[in-house]
């Protein structure tokens, strides 16, 4: 969707996911119409204005908090008696779900039966969640009293509240709902609304699915972060969870909320690959719906699996995500065959991946690289990354299924690697770094970026070996060192752009904030090639950062340099939960027993990260060849499997 200079801020806000509903909330718990509170359906709010009085009063809000992903709690407190002295004597809770739902109990700490009045403002614009962004949403609809509630309408739809227990009293004119309830002494009365489209029953969330494609894994350990971030995790990744309309059987995930609550095929491609250890049913149902909208027949983007620009930074222009996606598909579908899924999936799935990487061949032409034909023909690093990760994994798939060209692939890796070597590395008197891009002329554009880290991320070939990377080995070492030294390391995570870098903004979404996606490959390429200081010191700083978000990490966040005491400060854009960090709190946690599987040969390997940075830490519940996998690494380092598929080995 498009930005609006006047967005309204998401880091305030608590919100209840469980797709496709939505609930945005602020901490005191009334939802009052301002901004994106309100209750969402498919993108369309269809309750803005929820505000609650007893006795004549608003509550006292005293805690707000998210109970489960699509779940908040709210407490509020009153009191009856203004002769009892300064004690509250009646509780308020709400507990408001993203299904829809809200339930409103008071609790009573009164010694004799009490009789209070309960009053309940509501209102809605059911208008769109991009016009309420750009501040074009339309005032509160009138109501109508219906059946147990109120009801609106409008020219693009309809929603009512039904309440239990019918109240006692409905004023349309002032979507007013009225109750008087009898609390016991030291009891508790509840009201519970229901907020629907009309015509639509009770939200099925994907996540709540018996059938759900996540295994509901477990950490445990020396360090209380862990557990707490992966269950989080998985939520958040549950709570993104949408079915593919015209295959109801394929699931993927949204990007994120509030903003980008669709497909976006580079961003579920990266979150599934990131979420193997869960289980291949969730990468399997990304390939198959990514693959029904590949581009067949005559022209250049024949093979492409269309995408969306994104903002690249100060420093380069706009890229297609399509270019991200048809490289990462061929990926996702060898690294998904190696973790168990079949063969009888695989093979459906590699004509899409073949052409994919006929594309990639036919694009990349005589030349060593992959350029971007919208920008004269820049050659952006990362590119280069994806593309050279894509044509090895790509041969070993294609080798492995007794497919032909896997010989053509690896020749032009080996072009690439070599030209690659030589062209983007800048030499400097601390040993050189990587350029972020080439020109067209053959100049580098020498801006020390996150973009470097996809230069660790090779990629898992067979028996659990990784794929050659585009760096030598020096290059890697000096590679290893910028990524773990102050300019990008900033304590919380890694830096979008080096600090010192001309443009550095700490909230710059490309250009210096701290993006979960790639401190996670940054952690995780860092510990596969031996650099474990530098890995294991931003895999802590990241979970530090997750704790100040209780666990919930965001998209991005500022990239200042963490002080004593301090915290990462949020970005008020940022999507949360969202795919691919919640997909990277996975995959920053399992790095730590280095999972190598194996499944078409019946092996798995342990490369754990040998200074366990975090204190003895076990997993169960992880899916492997199918099966459940259950891991623990000690505190020195050395892992050992406790539970596996029946036949799987541990390899060398």
């Amino acid at each position: 969707m498009g930005w609006s200079a006047d967005l309204p801020p998401t880091h305030s806000v608590l919100i209840c996911v469980a797709l496709p509903g939505l609930a945005i909330s602020t901490e005191d718990g009334q939802l009052t119409g301002r901004g994106l509170e309100g209750f969402y359906r498919a993108g369309r709010r269809v309750l803005s204005r929820c505000e609650i009085r007893v006795a004549g009063r608003e509550p006292l809000a005293v805690q707000a908090r998210m109970a489960a992903a699509d779940r908040a709690r709210f407490v509020g407190t009153l009191r009856t008696s203004p002769q009892a002295g300064p004690d509250p004597d009646v509780v308020v809770e709400r507990n408001r779900y993203a299904d829809g739902t809200e339930r409103i109990t008071l609790h009573s700490a009164v010694s004799h039966p009490l009789r209070v009045p309960v009053e309940i403002a509501l209102g809605t614009d059911l208008a769109d969640l991009g016009a309420i962004a750009s501040g074009t949403a339309g005032p509160e609809l009138p109501a109508s009293v219906h059946d147990s509630g109120l009801r609106w309408s409008c020219a693009t739809g309809n929603a009512s509240v039904m309440a239990e227990p019918p109240p006692a009293d409905a004023l349309a004119s002032a979507g007013l709902l009225r109750w008087e309830l009898d609390l016991p002494p030291g009891g508790s009365r509840s009201v519970e609304l229901r907020v629907r489209p009309d015509g639509a029953g009770p939200l099925r969330a994907v996540g709540r699915a018996a059938t759900s494609p996540l295994a509901a894994a477990r950490a445990e350990g020396d360090d209380p972060t862990a557990p707490a971030l992966l269950r989080t995790s998985i939520e958040d990744l549950q709570a993104l969870l949408l079915r593919d309309s015209d295959h109801p059987t394929d699931t993927y995930l949204a990007a994120g909320a509030p903003w980008r609550c669709g497909l976006a095929p580079a961003d579920a491609l990266v979150a599934a690959r990131m979420a193997l250890p869960l289980g291949t049913g969730l990468a399997a149902g990304t390939l198959r719906i990514l693959a029904r909208s590949q581009l067949t027949g005559p022209g250049a983007q024949s093979g492409m699996i269309p995408g969306q620009r994104r903002d690249a930074g100060p420093h380069l222009p706009p890229q297609c995500t399509g270019t991200e996606a048809t490289l990462l598909f061929p990926v996702l579908l060898a690294e998904t065959r190696r973790w168990g899924l079949s063969e009888q999936d695989t093979e459906a799935l590699l004509p899409t991946a073949e052409r994919c990487l006929t594309w990639l061949r036919a694009t990349a032409g005589d030349g060593p690289y992959l350029r971007d034909p919208h920008h004269g023909g820049l050659s952006r690093c990362e590119t280069q990354a994806h593309a050279h990760r894509a044509a090895l994994l790509g041969a070993d798939l294609l080798d492995a299924c007794g497919r032909t060209g896997g010989d053509d692939l690896r020749q032009w890796a080996q072009a690439l690697r070599t030209a690659f070597r030589k062209d983007f590395w800048v030499d400097d008197l601390r040993g050189g770094r990587p350029a972020v891009a080439r020109a067209p002329d053959g100049r580098p554009v020498p801006y020390l970026s996150s973009a470097a880290v996809h230069l660790l991320d090779t990629g898992l070939l067979g028996g659990g070996a990784m794929a050659p990377g585009l760096l030598d080995k020096t290059q890697t070492e000096h590679l290893a060192r910028l990524l773990g030294g102050p300019a990008m390391d900033s304590g919380w995570g890694l830096r979008g752009l080096g600090a010192k870098e001309p443009g550095f903004n700490p909230f710059g979404h490309r250009a210096g904030a701290v993006r979960v996606q790639e401190t996670a490959l940054a952690v995780a390429g860092l510990a596969a090639a031996g650099y474990e200081k530098e890995a294991s010191s931003l895999l802590r700083g990241a979970l530090t950062a997750a704790e100040t978000f209780d666990h919930r990490l965001p998209e991005m966040y500022a990239g200042e340099q963490r002080t004593e005491g301090g915290s990462p400060l949020p970005h008020p854009a940022a999507c949360r939960p969202a795919a691919i960090p919640a997909a990277a709190g996975v995959l920053l946690l399992t790095t730590l027993a280095g999972i190598r599987p194996d499944a078409p040969a019946g092996t798995v390997t342990l490369r754990p990260v040998r200074s366990a940075p975090l204190g003895e830490i076990g997993f169960t519940g992880l899916r492997v060849a199918g099966a459940p996998f259950s891991v623990r690494v000690g505190r020195l380092g050395l892992a050992m499997v406790e539970e596996a598929a029946d036949g799987l080995q541990l390899g060398v």
